[in-house]
């Protein structure tokens, strides 16, 4: 097919509506260019539970093969367990999911030996390159003796591995609602739990790609409801969802309530850094809550702050040797696992110190959210320059206020922050506020909208 690459291939992944912009035939080009820009020998390739999954991971894969690269191939599987397998094999690798786009998308994440990122500066720019010149010129001549295929189930090593990194043995017994949202989560988590002292509550746990109850994205507060709903009808503990990929989990209390991804990130770091010997350096992103440095620092880490995205996040791990990093999207890192993102192991945390204490949820995570946030809050804008300059313009040279353009604008004073971002992809401007009362924030919060909306 004649596709535009500049349409799927992303910053940090491949990702396109099935079969508009791409296909199997494209699928596997993409596979015989990753086989040559990675230069292995062997790669690994795991697919989710979209109905175009399995036909784009085999196309992939006997590209890779007709080139004489070895392919294990682990079929379903989460994000977080393909990053596993990447690790524990010291394989390239590539998963086929969309995470939690609409059912019609489906993409490619992918990363080198050790489940080291790849993205546009690392080699996603070269692979597009090259099925670009394959499409105009032929696809590549096959090597001698083609590769092999070979399957492989992870599932149980992948779950041993999360369980070793985590002390769940003297937890109490816990009861837990898990929406899977027709995701990974659903295959992940019966393994994963498996043993513990869980009774556990599975929603949505069939695999359909169709996601069929709603969409696989916990950050959207639409998409919690049924769980927050479960939880209060099943006095249970707490209640957890993943996204449609599996690599990303939102936690809710026993009353309901979302725990901010914030305050699960102080709480994890804790946790790593007591893990640690009580040192470490722990990234977090310009957009999470002051919380998560102040634990950081109050457990004897180092918070480093980096701008937002899963890429610039990995690379100043891999600098700083950092012990964990968290986004406010419920991303976290850990290095432990390749210093790569698992919401699993995160979820495991979150367990590990509900269950090592006698309270509830809402008492343990209070401690770790100090603040009033005011979540993302999208504006589409004609202009995406002219408003940061306006906004710049408006608080430049006050006293008490400090700017930044780390990533986009931040605005700071003693008592409030807020951060004004553009989307790469829409013209949208995205605003996060806090503040330490939540009339400070709303205030702050309504002064940047109605600069940004003008």
């Amino acid at each position: 097919m004649a596709a535009d690459l500049s349409q799927i291939v992303k910053a940090y992944d491949v990702r396109g509506v099935v079969p508009d912009q791409w296909d199997e035939v494209l699928a596997e080009q993409f596979g015989a260019a990753f086989a040559r820009v990675t230069g292995a020998d062997a790669i690994v390739v795991g697919h989710d539970m979209r109905p175009s999954s399995p036909g784009l991971s085999g196309a992939f894969a006997r590209g890779a093969a007709a080139l004489g690269v070895d392919v294990t191939q682990i079929g379903l599987c989460s994000t977080d367990q393909l990053y596993y397998a990447s690790g524990a094999l010291d394989l390239p690798g590539a998963m086929f999911t969309a995470s939690h786009n609409p059912a019609q998308y489906n993409g490619i994440k992918m990363c080198r030996a050790g489940a080291a990122p790849v993205g546009q500066d690392t080699g996603l720019a070269d692979i597009r390159a090259l099925v670009e010149r394959w499409a105009e010129e032929g696809a590549p001549a096959p090597a001698p003796t083609p590769g092999t295929l070979t399957r492989r189930d992870t599932l149980k090593d992948y779950a041993a591995y999360l369980r070793s990194l985590v002390d769940l043995s003297v937890i109490r017994p816990l009861k837990v609602v898990v929406d899977a949202g027709n995701g990974m989560g659903g295959h992940t988590v019966p393994t994963v739990f498996e043993g513990l002292p869980l009774t556990l509550v599975p929603m949505y746990f069939e695999l359909d790609g169709t996601f069929p109850h709603h969409e696989a994205n916990p950050l959207d507060p639409a998409n919690i409801v049924d769980l927050q709903e479960r939880v209060r009808e099943e006095g249970a503990d707490l209640g957890i969802a993943f996204d449609g990929d599996a690599d990303r989990c939102f936690v809710v209390d026993e009353r309901g309530d979302p725990v901010s991804p914030s305050a699960i990130t102080a709480l994890v770091a804790a946790r790593e850094l007591a893990k640690h010997g009580g040192s470490g350096t722990v990234i977090h992103n310009l957009i999470t809550s002051w919380t998560v440095p102040e634990v950081v620092r109050e457990n004897g880490g180092t918070p480093v702050r980096t701008r937002v995205g899963h890429s610039f996040i990995k690379e100043e791990m891999a600098k700083s040797g950092a012990i964990f990093g968290g986004e406010h999207s419920a991303h976290y890192y850990f290095r432990d696992f390749w210093n790569a993102d698992t919401g699993m192991l995160a979820a495991l945390h979150v367990l590990a110190a509900l269950g090592g204490q006698d309270g509830p949820l809402s008492a343990l995570v209070e401690q770790y959210d100090r603040y009033a946030g005011s979540g993302e809050i999208n504006s589409t804008v004609a202009d995406q320059r002219d408003r940061l300059a306006a906004i710049k313009a408006a608080y430049e040279g006050q006293d008490g206020v400090t700017l930044d353009e780390l990533d986009g604008l931040t605005i700071t004073t003693a008592d409030w922050w807020f951060n004004v971002r553009a989307s790469n992809t829409e013209p949208l401007l995205r605003l996060n506020a806090e503040a330490r009362d939540q009339q400070t924030m709303e205030k702050v919060r309504d002064a940047a909208l109605a600069i940004i909306r003008a």
